[in-house]
């Protein structure tokens, strides 16, 4: 959730999916149907891989003996290293807490379209009711709405955007985000560890980390094969933490040698993924992951999405004690609220945005 300027954009007119949804029509409109290339290749039978993504269990990182702490950690640093994914368990968060959150979520997304328009997001911003990373006329539109709200700190939150209904919605996001930011605190401590650094070295650098929250809502589409849930993105973050609605259909791709992985969701776990951030912080040791949502042709999917960065104030850049002859630095130096304004201001398209930090290769020049 960056500072973004209202860009003075012609994006046409972007239907609401739910509205189509409604209408019962099996012909999707153009502005959805993806070419050829981009289309989800719908498989029957799940990938062999996704049974492969790691889980990690919060409790013997927290209070886990010396040997479970060990291993759990070497678990960690494979994660990141080698999927940019992972999902956690154990980790603290009451569920009766987020199965309120997701309760809350769905009863907005159930209001009258004329209610829920009352809290537009407008061309150009990342907070509101409606479609992100719109630019133009003639843009792929993704089978989705969303509603986003930055959180920390006080100065991004827009407060015309947060809705008085469904009731106790405000205090239940307070409350939700206030224990999720304590596991994105904890998440980097380990991550950190995993790497053989300070345990505080994220949190003294990012200061007043920002924090937003997004909700996703992906109706049922006639036509899942022509369209896609969200684009295939990495994230700007340090970390995303995703809460996938309970009873849901796997609908979170993951990137992985150039497949793409359903993630099978764990019972009452959280699924954590690497941002651009922590890339560029490690050098490119721990990569973001491209990731992104497809839809079902009978079931509706639901998504509450975290994103936690450093102060916009901070500079990133790859850290000292992860470059060396064999790893020389990658990426430039920046500042955090530029790259999250370059991000939030194009189009979702891979790791693309990632390009903004990259050094060109002397085998590329």
């Amino acid at each position: 959730m960056a500072p973004v300027l209202n860009l003075p954009l012609n994006v046409g007119q972007i239907d609401d999916v739910q509205e189509l949804k409604k209408a019962r029509k099996t012909k999707i409109p153009n502005r959805f149907v993806r070419d050829v290339a981009e289309r989800p290749m719908l498989a029957t039978t799940p990938s062999p891989l996704s049974s492969s993504i790691p889980v990690i269990d919060l409790k013997k990182l927290m209070r886990g003996n010396k040997e479970e702490f060990h291993l759990e950690i070497l678990k960690l640093s494979a994660s990141c290293e080698e999927w940019g994914f992972f999902q956690v368990i154990n980790h603290e968060i009451d569920l009766d807490l987020m199965e309120k959150i997701e309760k809350m979520a769905m009863e907005f997304f159930m209001l009258p379209v004329e209610e829920k328009q009352k809290y537009p997001m407008a061309p150009g911003t990342v907070q509101g009711y409606g479609q992100a990373f719109v630019f133009s006329e003639d843009q792929k539109l993704d089978w989705c709405n969303m509603f986003a709200l930055g959180l920390v700190p006080h100065s991004i939150r827009n407060p015309k955007l947060w809705p008085n209904n469904p009731p106790m919605f405000s205090e239940t996001v307070e409350t939700y985000s206030r224990e999720i930011r304590k596991l994105c605190e904890d998440l980097l401590r380990f991550i950190a560890l995993s790497l053989r650094l300070n345990a505080n070295v994220f949190e003294d650098m990012f200061g007043e980390s920002v924090q937003a929250i997004r909700m996703n809502y992906y109706p049922a589409c006639p036509r899942p094969d022509l369209v896609l849930g969200l684009s295939p993105h990495s994230d700007g973050s340090a970390l995303t933490v995703l809460q996938q609605g309970k009873g849901n259909t796997v609908g979170l791709h993951i990137l992985k040698n150039n497949t793409w992985v359903p993630v099978q969701p764990v019972e009452n776990a959280l699924v954590i993924n690497i941002g651009d951030t922590i890339e560029v912080l490690t050098n490119g040791r721990y990569k973001s992951s491209e990731h992104r949502a497809v839809t079902h042709k009978e079931k509706d999917r639901l998504s509450i999405v975290t994103f936690y960065a450093p102060s916009y104030e901070v500079e990133i850049g790859p850290m000292q004690e992860l470059v060396d002859e064999n790893n020389p630095v990658k990426y430039r130096r920046y500042n955090h609220g530029e790259y999250s304004r370059h991000y939030v201001t194009n189009k979702l398209q891979g790791k693309k945005t990632l390009d903004f930090a990259k050094i060109p290769s002397k085998k590329s020049m």
